[in-house]
């Protein structure tokens, strides 16, 4: 095959050197080399350090991991190389030509050189989504960035006239009671006016005869946005920031006055105040317009898909509390949980419900008609909501999902135990549980045993992989995508089923091979890459994809949200850009990647 007889010409038909000034790309081209390779010549392997970028100007190249799966078949002007020099010159790939091929060679200080001066380039060779915030929206920062460090305490023996001091004296409404090792709980002013000054209290008693023990609390890494709904749907003006046991810092109603009432907040408080189901779905309905507004505003996808839950989640709470005002107390305590989506805080504009109950051991078989009613209560007021009814019937009214404690726990035993495929899909969906409402002792146990129990049986752990294999990426050869072939779907890619689901079903096999507490694909990533599950290059490779997709079906929802469409996971490649393109099916093709290193038993990516 000849060599390009102008480089800068070739060059200059190949994005994005095409975009490069004539005075630039002759100096790019003068830079390079053109070189001839044989049929069935290794570029590089897996773990060789490489220094250059290749570009092919005729031939053919296939990519395969380090377990030989196929992941390409590149063809002219197609480029190979780069993911492994931005990641510290290290191959996770193989390259081969199957074809006599001839490439541009361009050195890795050529390409660096145009990353940092050309902005094109820049934005070409950065594989992460373009659209990503900033996080300067005070509302969706973390928490930690607002909070007030070093808080006001007191110990518990603190009198109470001591602790109202200390408030007077800072220009304070609270104060923290806490020993050196543990938070235990806060006193407000209005705490002393209602049982002091109303109520007649003795002011020399210790403060602790008045805290409230226990109160809720958030982490440093809540967001802003956590705080002001937990403030409005419980109408609280404090939240103590704990990390473990121990009281880091607080946020106030006084630290909020900056932020401007936000919409998601604003949806929280109506749907936590309505007094029935058909006043919450008037707010519920409006979540179609927020979601576009988020993702409009450039928020982050993981910030977007946990402001959405949190909606629903309220919308769960506020329907248990009316369930309990027309059927009375509970005869004994439940815990309501959420799997799926809600579950994993990762609901987008389209929804059905998941959900369960545990109960108490103590059930007695006279207490089930009133857990019955509770469920088909809320379930009846979530589809009204628009969360509708799960297809699978994987819902608290389903008497299977509406047991007690003991039960859940042969239930996991035996899916464990004995992983036949129905075991393997209730697993990867109960794997996924959150509580949302009532005791949520009722299940602290239960997923630190099960998980535990989980990891240890290998059997059970291979069948999970197997299934979690599933889910393929829509890879075609020849760098293309592959799309649905029939039906109403034709020549469209599914953004869920074959984009956001296999990378969820990864982060539940990683979570369980480290026995992972984390529920939220995201932050499972991130955990098992800090208990060393997943390798830092595999791990940040995999949440740029993740990224990618998750943040390309949210837009493309909120454009049928504009057009006046019901959001949904379908996507026809056609109305991409060549750039989003490229850049969608290299995030498609780090998960074909990790899925390949799991499915080998090599579990990570070096």
């Amino acid at each position: 095959m000849p060599l390009p007889a102008n480089l800068t010409q070739f060059l200059a038909s190949v994005h994005p050197y095409d975009s490069l000034p004539d005075a630039m790309l002759a100096s790019m081209a003068e830079a390079c080399d053109a070189q001839r390779f044989a049929v069935g010549e290794t570029i590089f392997t897996v773990g060789d350090e490489i220094s250059s970028l290749y570009v092919i100007a005729g031939g053919e190249v296939e990519i395969t991991d380090e377990a030989d799966v196929q992941l390409s078949i590149l063809g002219p002007r197609n480029s190979f190389g780069e993911r492994a020099l931005l990641r510290g010159g290290t191959a996770s790939r193989t390259a081969v030509t199957t074809r006599e091929t001839t490439m541009i060679v361009v050195p890795s200080d050529v390409l660096f050189g145009l990353i940092e001066t050309h902005a094109p380039a820049a934005k070409f060779f950065d594989r992460r989504h373009p659209g990503r915030s900033d996080g300067k929206d005070l509302t969706t920062m973390p928490v930690k960035q607002l909070m007030t460090r070093d808080p006001v305490t007191c110990t518990p023996e603190t009198s109470i006239r001591e602790a109202a001091a200390q408030m007077h004296g800072r220009r304070i409404s609270s104060v923290c009671i806490s020993d050196p090792e543990h938070f235990r709980g806060i006193v407000t002013l209005r705490d002393i006016n209602g049982q002091v000054v109303v109520q007649g209290n003795d002011p020399n008693a210790p403060v602790s005869s008045i805290m409230s023990a226990d109160p809720l609390t958030l982490g440093p890494k809540a967001l802003v946005t956590d705080v002001l709904h937990m403030m409005v749907e419980r109408g609280i003006g404090h939240v103590p920031i704990v990390k473990g046991p121990k009281l880091v810092g607080i946020v106030t109603q006084t630290d909020l006055t900056r932020v401007q009432a936000m919409s998601s907040a604003d949806l929280v408080g109506r749907v936590a105040k309505a007094a029935d189901a058909a006043e919450m779905a008037r707010a519920t309905a409006e979540i179609p317009q927020l979601l576009g507004q988020l993702v409009e505003t450039g928020n982050r996808h993981e910030v977007v898909t946990r402001l959405i839950t949190d909606i629903a989640d309220t919308a769960t709470r506020r329907l248990l509390a009316l369930a309990e005002d027309a059927l009375g107390a509970p005869p004994v305590p439940y815990l309501w949980l959420a799997c799926g989506s809600q579950g994993r805080q990762e609901q987008t504009g389209v929804s059905d419900q998941d959900n369960c109950l545990i109960l108490s051991d103590e059930v007695r078989e006279a207490d089930m008609p009133y857990f019955a009613e509770l469920a088909k209560y809320v379930s009846d007021g979530l589809d009204r909501c628009g969360y509708f009814y799960c297809p699978g019937d994987m819902m608290a009214t389903n008497p299977r999902w509406c047991q007690p404690l003991r039960v859940w726990r042969d239930y996991f035993k035996g899916w464990i135990a004995r992983p036949d495929p129905e075991a393997q899909m209730l697993s990867s969906v109960m794997f996924d549980l959150r509580p949302i409402g009532g005791d949520e002792n009722l299940f602290k146990n239960l997923q630190k045993d099960t998980l535990n129990a989980a990891s240890k049986n290998s059997i059970f752990t291979a069948h999970m992989i197997s299934n979690s294999l599933k889910h393929q990426p829509p890879l075609g050869l020849l760098r293309g995508l592959a799309t649905i072939r029939s039906g109403d779907h034709r020549n469209q890619l599914d953004l869920k089923h074959n984009g956001v689901v296999p990378v969820v079903d990864l982060g539940r096999i990683y979570t369980l091979q480290g026995q992972l507490r984390p529920v939220n694909t995201r932050a499972r990533l991130e955990a098992a890459m800090e208990a060393g599950v997943l390798s830092k290059p595999g791990g940040a490779d995999l949440l740029d994809a993740y990224d990618m997709i998750a943040i390309t079906r949210l837009e493309h929802q909120t454009i049928q949200i504009k057009m006046g469409e019901k959001p949904g996971n379908y996507l026809d490649p056609s109305v991409l850009s060549d750039f989003e393109r490229s850049h969608l099916r290299d995030a498609f093709v780090v998960i074909k990647t990790m899925q390949s290193a799991v499915g080998s038993g090599k579990g990570t990516l070096g």
